[in-house]
């Protein structure tokens, strides 16, 4: 990281009182929040909004029952409220899930994963979801005849790069400049503020200065720390990979699975884009620049492996579609194993009190962003007196006010009926409302201008170009939307010749 060298008399810059670092799921949660309560917030991020860990996870809204088994009570309580927050404030790109747990006795006996479950169900209230139950299996059943027992539980589902697109949107109507593809590219203390220098993907500078600044980098934070701001911290962060696949539906039912292994660990086996299973994750430690992680032979052979002794239907590598890998950044509790480290959050707070207070985020889950971000700028409150109070928890996301989805995909439909159903009812599970911002002023198909495959128009790449930050094939196709899975290689090399072109 560089160094500043002009004083801040020398610059004209703008002035914000809080200034985050990092763009994902906890960095655009603390903006909006921060913005919410009156505060001039900036967020920069050196990449695409969520490129990282926050569009690599399992895309679950869990309270995580296998963290019962380390006895992390109040980080499964905690995750368990949330899940409830949320269901209600992003029907669009969050839903129930429903799950089943295939009983194998030499793994875990009945009576623990009885008693998991009823812990699951009552730690936190529980009003939109089912309770747990044991249910028989039955031909046809996708499962190994040696299978005869699951248990059955409830949890969410989200799309997670999707959820880091709106709270960012969130955090942008409510005043909050949101600077995608901007680095941090030097910072200095001074007496009262911080003194940044922000670049631009395209070499330009700007200098601004903020009262407080937050370090939520993810896998980069101590990165930041050490090499940003030249302080070390009694925290750290154990980077552990998680690696998925994507393959064929394995199972044409709406469940998930969550499978046991004899190593300890669970895979998941989730529905995924109409058409295929999502499966992971892996659990391994990892050394690397976080930028560049993939998904290894042996982590492919272990989720295969763990698929093929559940299900009739054997899967090979062959049959992989896609595969993406994340590095989750977890705060270092000494554990042994990556499985066991705790996917609880830390805050460390720095400078003296004639000195501006920089907010390091270390770990944290995607499930409890709200809550993370809410505790952030609660803690920040002594030197932000003028902040309002919290307002999150009862906050609709972008596109989050219908009544139910059937009833927003049924308006959808009625409102545009030249337009394909298929593609319709994307838009309602992707932007909810927001479907009409694209669809505003057009008649006809043909208003919707070119047409690049699988539903994809010109009309929505403008929209999510203008609204919503996008500036690459890669960020359309793979994050904002889920098309990439869909669109043949023909279709995809269209899109980027009008990319580089428009």
């Amino acid at each position: 990281m560089d160094t500043l060298t002009l004083s801040d008399r020398e610059w004209q810059m703008d002035e914000f009182d809080l200034l985050v670092v990092g763009g994902g799921i906890n960095g655009t949660g603390i903006a909006a929040d921060a913005a919410g309560r009156g505060l001039s917030v900036l967020l920069c991020e050196q990449k695409d909004l969520g490129w990282a860990t926050s569009s690599s996870s399992s895309k679950l809204i869990h309270g995580g029952l296998r963290y019962l088994e380390h006895y992390e009570f109040r980080l499964v309580s905690h995750a368990l409220a949330e899940r409830e927050v949320l269901l209600k404030n992003a029907p669009h790109i969050i839903r129930p899930l429903r799950f089943r747990l295939p009983h194998r006795p030499h793994l875990r006996p009945a009576w623990l994963i009885r008693t998991g479950l009823f812990l699951y169900d009552h730690l936190a209230k529980r009003v939109s979801l089912p309770p747990s139950a044991r249910v028989r299996m039955h031909d046809p059943s996708p499962l190994l005849n040696d299978v005869d027992t699951c248990f059955e539980y409830s949890d969410g589902w989200v799309d997670d790069a999707r959820l880091v697109s709106l709270v960012a949107q969130q955090a942008r109507d409510k005043g909050a400049q949101i600077c995608p593809r901007t680095r941090c590219s030097a910072v200095q203390r001074q007496s009262d503020h911080w003194l940044v220098e922000l670049t631009s993907g395209t070499g330009e500078k700007r200098p601004v200065k903020a009262k407080v600044l937050v370090n939520a980098a993810g896998p980069w934070v101590g990165r930041f720390l050490q090499q940003g701001v030249h302080q070390q911290s009694q925290n750290h962060i154990r980077l552990v990979q998680g690696s998925h696949i994507v393959v064929p539906r394995i199972d044409d039912q709406s469940y998930a699975y969550i499978l046991q292994h004899t190593d300890g660990r669970i895979v998941f086996v989730i529905p995924y884009e109409q058409h295929f299973s999502l499966i992971g994750t892996t659990e391994v430690e990892y050394q690397g620049d976080p930028a560049k992680v993939q998904i290894s032979a042996a982590e492919v052979d272990y989720l295969l492996s763990v698929v093929n002794s559940y299900f009739k239907i054997k899967i090979a590598a062959t049959d992989i579609v896609h595969s993406f890998s994340g590095v989750r950044p977890l705060l270092d509790d000494n554990q042994q194993q990556a499985g066991k480290v705790t996917r609880d959050y830390r805050f460390e707070l720095s400078g003296a009190k004639d000195q501006p207070p920089l907010l390091t985020v270390f770990g944290g889950k995607i499930t409890t962003y709200r809550r993370l971000a809410q505790a952030a700028v609660n803690k920040l409150g002594e030197f932000l007196p003028a902040m309002g109070r919290p307002w999150t928890a009862a906050a609709l996301l972008p596109g989050g006010d219908f009544t139910s989805l059937a009833a927003l995909q049924s308006e959808l439909w009625q409102r545009y009926p030249w337009l394909d159903r298929s593609v319709l009812d994307r838009y309602a599970r992707q932007y909810g409302t927001l479907s009409h911002r694209i669809l505003q002023d057009c008649q006809a198909v043909e208003d919707l201008g070119e047409h690049f495959g699988q539903g994809l128009y010109r009309r929505e790449v403008d929209y999510l170009c203008q609204y919503e930050w996008a500036s690459t094939t890669e960020d359309i196709l793979w994050r904002r939307t889920k098309l990439g899975l869909h669109m043949n290689q023909s279709q995809q090399l269209q899109l980027q010749r009008f990319m580089d072109k428009e």
